[in-house]
């Protein structure tokens, strides 16, 4: 098999890395992590200049890319610069459900969000959803010619920032019923709206929203009512293979660190990476590297397959890629000292990346479960 990029991903890998390397160094993302917003506008904008945000659309929805591979390629690239501008949230969850559900008038919003000039967030985990994405308690009723929302929404990603929330809400059902949840396209100065924001660990900010009668017209809603269960569960895989390949670029740029750091730090007149205990150390990360990097591209290939196929070699990729990744960044931090530890250092926020990427969307213990009920049905 043939695994090399193609031209055109070879050219936005390129491209990208080259941005992100003179663009965003340390010093660069720390300024952003301490902002009030927790990105910075003008990265966000160069990034959608140079097309990283139509790469994670279809031709047909208005990009250039939108498979697997390309959403890799991407947050690969990402990754590796520890980038904490929200793609993740406004075009692969966001804009993905509006590419995928949205009628001609709510597409249009998707031309805005690739010109990187609207900002997209994903409501819909609760407080007491955890990982179960069927779990949702928020209610729409519908009012004459209106639905209104009535509900809470916890750890938004991106919710201050965002100019339309996707809310996820219950038509019917009950809370863990697959049918009847639907999703609606929800300014986010819509009255009745409350937002409680709040910086993220590993950069980025997120928001605890109130929804308390909202109320929208019926154009709001995205898609069939009742009927946005498999169309999240599309996009939440999408999501998942995006953090899947973000955290092996930051296992990539914590290797790398640490290679640099043992063969320039001394001890007894020798740099302290030809000492055999950390040689061999340093020699199992870079085959657990290789094994997610591995994972990450079969999870890609499968993103397009069928429902059974797709979801059980992403929980996989997702379960190996968190206990890979917390061995890479605890690892590299032991091998560092104290140093590592540091905020003026690349690895300290690489590290928090990669650990606080496993929590997103189920951690390794949840995808083990996973992974084994799917094969088991």
């Amino acid at each position: 098999m043939n695994f090399d990029l193609t031209e055109e991903r070879q050219m936005l890998q390129d491209s990208l890395r080259r941005f992100l390397r003179d663009k965003y160094d340390t010093a660069t993302r720390n300024k952003i992590l301490e902002s009030d917003t927790g990105f910075s506008a003008d990265i966000w904008n160069g990034l959608a200049e140079l097309g990283v945000i139509g790469a994670l659309f279809t031709e047909d929805q208005g990009g250039f890319g939108g498979a697997g591979f390309d959403i890799a390629v991407v947050f690969e690239e990402l990754g590796r610069a520890g980038v904490v501008e929200p793609f993740l949230d406004t075009a692969v969850l966001g804009g993905g459900l509006i590419a995928d559900l949205g009628n001609d008038d709510q597409k249009a919003h998707v031309e805005e969000i690739i010109g990187g000039t609207l900002q997209m967030a994903f409501a819909h985990g609760e407080p007491t959803s955890r990982y179960d994405l069927n779990r949702v308690s928020t209610s729409a009723k519908v009012d004459g010619d209106n639905v209104v929302l009535n509900g809470r929404k916890a750890v938004v990603v991106n919710a201050e920032n965002a100019d339309m929330l996707v809310v996820s809400a219950r038509e019917s059902g009950d809370a863990g019923d697959e049918d009847g949840i639907s999703l609606f396209l929800v300014p986010s100065d819509t009255k009745g709206v409350t937002l409680q924001g709040y910086a993220l660990l590993a950069g980025g900010r997120a928001a605890e929203i109130t929804l308390d009668d909202v109320s929208l017209p019926m154009s709001s809603r995205l898609g069939e009512a009742g009927k946005a269960f498999k169309a999240i569960e599309t996009r939440v895989a999408a999501a998942n293979v995006a953090i899947c390949a973000e955290t092996l670029g930051a296992m990539e740029t914590a290797t790398r660190l640490t290679r640099e750091y043992l063969m320039t730090r001394k001890q007894f007149g020798k740099p302290i990476g030809t000492f055999q205990a950390l040689a061999h150390r340093m020699s199992d990360l870079l085959i657990e590297m290789e094994q997610a990097r591995s994972a990450v591209i079969v999870a890609a290939g499968h993103l397009e397959a069928e429902y059974r196929s797709r979801e059980s070699h992403v929980s996989a990729a997702k379960n190996l890629l968190g206990r890979a990744g917390r061995l890479v960044a605890e690892d590299s931090i032991q091998m560092h000292g104290g140093i590592a530890m540091t905020q003026e250092y690349e690895l300290a926020h690489i590290a928090k990346r990669i650990i606080m990427s496993d929590h997103r969307f189920g951690d390794t213990d949840h995808h083990l479960e996973r992974y084994i009920a799917i094969a088991a049905a």
